[in-house]
């Protein structure tokens, strides 16, 4: 678990939600996402096949001909669950992806190292924060386990890896809410190992890379800029502090020219990493997913961009 998260503070006094606001939200939002969803073969009560492997390459999708993208979401706010425009934008990009296999999440809100894999049953969800509105813990995302994935991973990570029984926190299931709202298609988590440092991580992505020939999508959750002892509460400000803006500016500009060792290196080469980063965490799955795309030399693009209160960054990343 992270050192700073959302769930030690006090929720925006912005977003007040009785219960029945969050089911009339929920299914205006779920109308339109079901509607968006994954881009091809995303049919209403359709399952996917769930990945069958004994540890070598996972069985062939639909769809072979590319390589699934890497992504790296945004999270923001566990309330991100409840919001149908900010999750509208989410939903709107599935809805250009091809629709995977299964997916291989790296969340801030997991630190552990090795890494190690989480569930692969369907389980009650992590809710990892406290002070929010009571809808937020109501909430389900019953997506199938992965265990074939699990014995695909450990073969790239040579042969063996850790799995613990632990249900998926808010840093998965609340994008995924909207980006695959069906819940049909496998997740497996995989921990953060933050203590191994940024060179690690990348490395865990490149061995993780062969997995997009399989259909696997590739998802880092956290946040480019994150620091919540700068958050502005009640009405957005009308522009981020200088300091955020100039973070992620930064991130954008690494990633456009594919300077991964730049970003690996974001320790020495970043400006204001101690205010956009009081803990690295939420920058780090990025790492990650920058090394899985870095093998096929992906460009990046930018499904979503922007600020919410004042210092969190809501920029989400596609490479390929």
């Amino acid at each position: 678990m992270s050192q700073e998260t959302m769930d030690r503070n006090t929720p925006p006094s912005n977003v007040p939600v009785s219960r029945r606001a969050f089911l009339s939200a929920m299914a205006a939002a779920g109308a339109g996402l079901v509607a968006g969803g994954w881009g091809s073969g995303c049919q209403p009560g359709a399952r996917s096949a769930a990945p069958q492997s004994a540890g070598g390459p996972l069985s062939p999708g639909p769809d072979r001909s590319a390589l699934m993208p890497v992504g790296f979401v945004g999270h923001g706010a566990p309330t991100l669950a409840i919001d149908p425009g900010k999750g509208g934008d989410l939903a709107r990009w599935s809805q250009g992806l091809r629709k995977p296999r299964a997916i291989l999440t790296i969340s801030a809100h997991w630190e552990d190292a090795p890494a190690t894999a989480g569930t692969t049953r369907v389980r009650d969800l992590m809710y990892d924060f406290y002070g929010f509105p009571d809808e937020l813990y109501e909430i389900e995302y019953p997506s199938p386990g992965a265990p074939d994935l699990v014995r695909r991973v450990a073969s790239l990570m040579g042969g063996e890896l850790s799995q613990e029984d632990r249900p998926l926190d808010h840093g998965v299931w609340v994008p995924l809410l909207h980006m695959a709202p069906q819940a049909d298609v496998p997740v497996l988590q995989l921990s953060l190992p933050s203590r191994q440092g940024p060179q690690a991580l990348f490395e865990l992505g490149r061995n993780l890379a062969p997995l997009r020939e399989e259909g696997v999508f590739i998802l880092g959750s956290g946040n480019i800029v994150h620091n919540l002892r700068r958050l502005t509460w009640g009405a957005e400000p009308a522009a981020p502090p200088a300091w955020a803006a100039e973070f992620d500016q930064w991130a954008r500009e690494v990633l456009d020219r594919g300077d991964f060792d730049a970003l690996v290196d974001y320790r020495e080469k970043s400006p204001g990493l101690g205010l956009a980063h009081p803990t690295e965490e939420h920058f780090q799955p990025l790492l990650v997913a920058a090394g899985a795309a870095s093998v096929a030399q992906s460009t990046s693009s930018y499904p979503v961009e922007g600020f919410e209160y004042g210092s969190i960054s809501r920029r989400c990343v596609q490479f390929g």
